[in-house]
Order: C-alpha cells, then sequence, then structure tokens
C-alpha cells in the first residue's frame, strides 16, 4: 500500500526504515503470489497495474474492516457491546428492570437475554454455568457461588378486604395459622422463610393451598380464597384489593442478591452492568449501603 501512496520504492524504504532491496524482494514475492505484474516501470517511472489497484483496493477495504473489528474488540472490553446474561427468580421480575430499563438505555449494544424462572429452575442453570449473573432471594451456599446484596426484600401478609382479619389493628402471627394460606411452590425462598419463622414458633397452618406464581396468588387473595405471604415489592402501588395486615410480632424480610459463580469467566458486558448498579441503585433502588458489597465480588 505504501508504494501506491508514495509512487516510489526508495521512498517507500525510507518511510517503512528498510533498504530498497528489501521493499523490492517483497514486491517481487506479492507478486509472484498474485501471479499478476503489479507494478511496472515505464520511462524510469513506476506505474502501479490494474491488478496491482484492485490489490491496493483490497488491502484498504481489509485494513479499514481491522480496522473497525479494534473498535469493536474496544467497545467489548469497555462493556459497550456483547451480551450479558442474566437468570432470575420469578419474584425479581418485579424489581430488576428498574435497573436494566436505564442500563441498556446507556448502553444500547448490549444485548441482555433473560432467563425467568422458579427457584429449581435458576439454580439449574446455575449448576450448568448457563448464565453471567443469577439473581436470588435466598442465594446457593455453594462452594462456587459469591453473592452481592443488592436490595432490601420485606414479606408482608395479605388478605381479602372481607377477611375476618381485614379490620384487625394488630395480630400475631398465632392469629393467621388456623386460616388458609396460599403458598408458592416447596423450594421457593418466600415459603422457606415462611416456613422457618413457623417451626421456630411452632406453629403449623391448618389449611394450605400451593399455587405457581406470586401473580396468582395475589389474585386469588383479592378473590377471597385465602391469607399470602408475599415480597412487598411485587405488590402494584395503589392496589386496593387486598389489605396488608399489620403482624406485631413477625418481621419478615430477605435481600436480594446478585451471585456469580467464581470458577466461570463472565463478559464484559454482564462487568459492565455490575458497575451500573453499584452506581446507581441509589438512584433507581434508594439502596445505599450495599456499594461495598458489589464491589467486593469476586469476578473472573
Amino acid at each position: 500500500m505504501s508504494v501506491v501512496k508514495t509512487g516510489s520504492i526508495s521512498e517507500t524504504a525510507r518511510g517503512l526504515h528498510l533498504t530498497q532491496p528489501t521493499v523490492s524482494l517483497q514486491i517481487k514475492r506479492l507478486q509472484e503470489a498474485v501471479g499478476e505484474p503489479l507494478i511496472i516501470m515505464q520511462q524510469q517511472k513506476l506505474q502501479i497495474t490494474e491488478a496491482g489497484m484492485a490489490l491496493f483496493r483490497t488491502c484498504q477495504q481489509v485494513f479499514g474492516h481491522f480496522e473497525d473489528y479494534q473498535d469493536y474488540l474496544a467497545e467489548l472490553k469497555g462493556g459497550e457491546r456483547g451480551r450479558c446474561k442474566i437468570a432470575m427468580v420469578n419474584t425479581a421480575q418485579y424489581i430488576l428492570p428498574k435497573l436494566l430499563g436505564p442500563y441498556s438505555n446507556e448502553h444500547p449494544h448490549v444485548e441482555l437475554p433473560l432467563e425467568i424462572g422458579n427457584r429449581s429452575v435458576v439454580l439449574a442453570r446455575f449448576e450448568r454455568g448457563e448464565d453471567d449473573i443469577y439473581v436470588f432471594s435466598h442465594p446457593p451456599s455453594l462452594e462456587h457461588a459469591q453473592a452481592a446484596r443488592f436490595l432490601h426484600n420485606p414479606l408482608v401478609f395479605i388478605v381479602p378486604l372481607n377477611h375476618p382479619l381485614a379490620d384487625k389493628t394488630a395480630l400475631k402471627l398465632a392469629d393467621l395459622v388456623p386460616y388458609r394460606f396460599l403458598l408458592r411452590e416447596t423450594g421457593s425462598a418466600t415459603r422457606m422463610l415462611f416456613e422457618s419463622e413457623l417451626q421456630s414458633r411452632g406453629l403449623v397452618l391448618s389449611d394450605s393451598v400451593q399455587m405457581a406464581s406470586n401473580e396468582a396468588i395475589r389474585v386469588a387473595v383479592a378473590s377471597g380464597m385465602g391469607i399470602a405471604v408475599l415480597s412487598q415489592h411485587v405488590l402494584p402501588k395503589g392496589d386496593n384489593s387486598f389489605k396488608v395486615l399489620n403482624v406485631t410480632d413477625t418481621t419478615l424480610a430477605s435481600h436480594w442478591y446478585f451471585v456469580v459463580r467464581t470458577d466461570r469467566h463472565i463478559s464484559h458486558a454482564a462487568r459492565s452492568f455490575l458497575k451500573f448498579a453499584e452506581q446507581h441503585l441509589e438512584l433507581y433502588l434508594d439502596e445505599k449501603w450495599v456499594r461495598n458489597e458489589l464491589r467486593g465480588l469476586n469476578l473472573k
């Protein structure tokens, strides 16, 4: 390319800090590889042949594409491109979009494939290492799992508006157990926390119905089917179709966690998202105390 630009082998040699014979030898080898003359001498002037110009234009395109690729790699390493694969338990879909939406707006070229499932589904994905980041309210206690809290997750008891307990101003947990409870599936973090509380008090539910999702439970409660304990984050603000009970002797709460595998590499885009979360939690989720936990994730 330099020979075409300078029109001189000697100037090309000076510009590349090579000897003139070295440049001439490289041109000869290139012509032998192409099978066509690339330059000719006419009246002691170097002339580029048609084949030489075609090769020059091809090289310009190739180097142009390579520069584009270098720019792509720079963006990839900077977390501006690529994929951040996230798997989350069902309840997290009510809170994580508060971070994903603003992040996506600032990083439009990052793909954000999401997988949503119950705890057993997300745990299975974690074991197979299918994603970069996992979101749990009760992280797995495994050697290769590292978790960082990012949001407080209070649990509340809700009842239908016409329930016998709806008008009570102060209740104890023992007051609730005689009534039918609507529960998530076995293994749900919310259910595990609630059942652990019951066991510690020596309390047993008299009646319970298992349901597949938080939304189904909320609708069932509103229709008068029973009591439920749900994350406060899944309850729509301003929804007056149910009543939140004041249970004075029980405070059930967990936290939301970002979880990564310490034995796996996560993408640059995933690192970018976690950094964004660390910097913007208090803006979108009003959580200041979790910053150091996110910064402490041991990312490969």
